[in-house]
């Protein structure tokens, strides 16, 4: 339900949205007509799902635009549309960080409920929340696991499978995997948590997201899987001192959660747009491959189905007795007369208190320390966050390569792995208008030239670090990420090295998502890119957070031993993408699965 907006913010909001979404409007598409109500309150919602750290200074510096009209003669939401055209322009030209983040963070919203209006119709609303029953206001259980992610999950399911009693606390709802199309609006307002409006704050901001639902990330991302590197695996084992660590010590955890899930290649040809990066890699003599994902496939490989928690582990923790308990935030641990008391609240309202005597948290890179420092339980949490930051960019061919059923390429280039990784990323029309705002000239194309569109990205396993802080009277978390001045060199040099695999494959334009950057046409232009990714005006994001609890029996940097116990604590556990101990480098899961059952085969005395 939207929150209730003051009449003044909406009118703000309201003006905001009618001119941006104006100026994308096209006469031959329906859908990108006024009336812009929807699209208002769209936004208004979003704003209310905002991290608490955030939801005030965004509404005050959204009333601040609104008066800085003023000396034109008039408030932002009373001027003549041409004379609000050229305030926003102003504004996204300024020189001034948060005039271009206040304008883009809205355009961005616009752009994205303007471009999914199609989409929504087609689609319809297929939402149902799974219904389970009100828990009481006490539970005793052997086990607790905080979060439903596949750390938390796999945790909770093989120690229900071994005759423990468990429970497992979910923040988020239990929708069904189908409970509305991946990759959509719909499914940023189900299951995303603050909406899918996350950032790690920094002179590089970094937008995140993280999952909110019963199966966490397992029900959004992409599904594709990695081993972890074995030179991380040594970095990991010499730096920090984990203990069975080698390749061997994780290849029956590898192989058990690869079968369990269904990890296999395509059986069929890739996507189009996934071929121009093999071909492209090809032709420059780069190494790429396709990365297997866990999907399970009909016997005629027409179709597939992500195997998510909901589709794997959470069947399985239900049927051997396992107690799900979704809605429901865990506030703080504490301890007493040997035992932990999770206190929380079920839909943000009744009291819950869950009693146990062991405690595995797995609620993700950012929650998991954020409890923790909300329970007093601080040494070496949150202190070194690490991200996978990414930067994209939208490539044009000359033929079809994008189409409505693509969903996430498979294929990655490693020609320069571990620092950086290229590869495709979801491709629907709003996606790519996102990633055509630097470019606003060629989004007018998008309702005709789309099929020969797709989004690419270059990732970068980053030396920067990042805390996670609790802040007093807010129950959201503020993150802060620095990128050193390598990160953004390797970023900007990952940028051109994409764009120059994408000409290769036959791309005739390049559109980068860099604030005032220009469209590339030629390979011989690339040189006209900038070789530092510029402060400020990068357009970040990630989708992988990790290294908050690190492992390892380094007690100087660690949080965690090797196996996931909080060093100084009887029955604490972590489990989940904390504990690893740098970027990997590679898509996470992979190993965050491999870890977690070691760990908790170890902690049954069956490793």
């Amino acid at each position: 339900m939207s929150p209730i907006q003051p009449a003044w913010l909406h009118d703000t909001v309201s003006a905001l949205a009618y001119s941006i979404a104006g100026q994308h409007r096209l006469a031959t598409q329906d859908q990108l007509q006024p009336p812009f109500n929807d699209i208002t309150l769209f936004i208004l919602e979003q704003e209310g799902r905002l991290p608490d750290t955030l939801r005030s200074p965004l509404a005050l510096a959204t009333l601040g635009f609104d008066l800085a009209a003023l000396p034109g003669g008039s408030r932002f939401h009373t001027a003549a549309p041409e004379v609000r055209s050229r305030i926003l322009t102003a504004w996204k030209r300024s020189t001034l960080g948060f005039k271009r983040d206040l304008i883009r963070y809205h355009e961005s919203l616009a752009t994205l409920a303007l471009f999914s209006r199609a989409e929504e119709r087609m689609q319809g609303d297929s939402a149902v929340e799974g219904r389970m029953r009100q828990p009481p206001e006490r539970i005793q259980s052997q086990v607790a696991v905080i979060g439903s992610g596949p750390g938390g999950t796999i945790t909770a399911c093989l120690l229900a499978e071994r005759g423990r009693s468990v429970v497992l606390l979910e923040e988020g709802p239990f929708l069904p995997l189908e409970s509305c199309a991946p990759f959509s609006r719909q499914e940023l307002e189900q299951k995303y948590r603050n909406g899918g409006q996350t950032v790690a704050l920094g002179q590089n901001k970094v937008a995140y997201v993280e999952g909110r639902c019963v199966g966490g990330g397992s029900e959004v991302n992409s599904g594709l899987y990695h081993r972890t590197p074995p030179e991380v695996l040594e970095l990991w084992r010499r730096e920090y001192g984990v203990q069975e660590l080698s390749e061997s010590d994780l290849l029956s955890h590898q192989q058990a959660c690869e079968r369990e899930l269904s990890v296999s290649m395509l059986p069929g040809p890739p996507a189009a747009a996934s071929s121009k990066l093999a071909s492209g890699a090809q032709k420059l003599g780069w190494q790429a491959l396709e990365v297997p994902r866990w999907f399970s496939y009909s016997p005629n490989g027409a179709t597939g189905t992500r195997q998510s928690m909901t589709k794997t582990y959470i069947p399985r923790f239900l049927k051997a007795g396992g107690t799900l308990v979704p809605n429901t935030r865990a506030t703080a641990l504490r301890q007493e007369n040997g035992r932990w008391i999770i206190d929380g609240r079920v839909g943000g309202r009744q009291p819950l208190t869950v009693e146990a005597g062991t405690v595995f948290v797995a609620a993700g890179a950012v929650q998991t320390p954020a409890l923790l420092r909300r329970s007093g339980i601080t040494t070496n949490i949150g202190n070194a966050l690490r991200l996978h930051p990414t930067v994209k960019l939208v490539a044009e061919f000359p033929e079809e390569v994008n189409s409505a059923d693509m969903g996430v390429p498979v294929h990655q280039v490693k020609e320069f792995a571990p620092r950086l990784t290229f590869g495709c990323s979801i491709s629907t029309v709003p996606y790519l208008a996102l990633g055509l705002l630097d470019h606003p000239s060629a989004i007018p194309l998008l309702p005709t030239n789309w099929t020969r569109l797709a989004n690419y990205y270059a990732m970068c396993a980053a030396e920067g670090l990042g805390t996670v802080r609790c802040l007093p009277t807010r129950s959201d978390p503020l993150v802060r990420y620095r990128l050193s001045e390598s990160d953004r060199t390797q970023l900007a040099h990952g940028m051109k090295k994409l764009a120059e695999l994408l000409f290769a494959a036959g791309a005739s334009a390049i559109y980068p998502g860099v604030q005032g950057s220009a469209a590339v046409r030629k390979p011989k232009d690339l040189d006209q890119m900038s070789d530092i990714l510029p402060q400020g005006k990068g357009n970040l994001m990630t989708i992988h957070l990790f290294s908050t609890c690190p492992m390892g029996e380094d007690r100087h940097r660690c949080a965690v031993d090797s196996f996931g116990k909080v060093h100084g604590m009887q029955g604490l556990f972590v489990a989940d993408a904390s504990l690893l101990c740098t970027a990997p480098g590679v898509n996470p899961q992979g190993s965050i699965m491999a870890l977690v059952r070691r760990n908790v085969l170890r902690f049954l005395g069956q490793s």
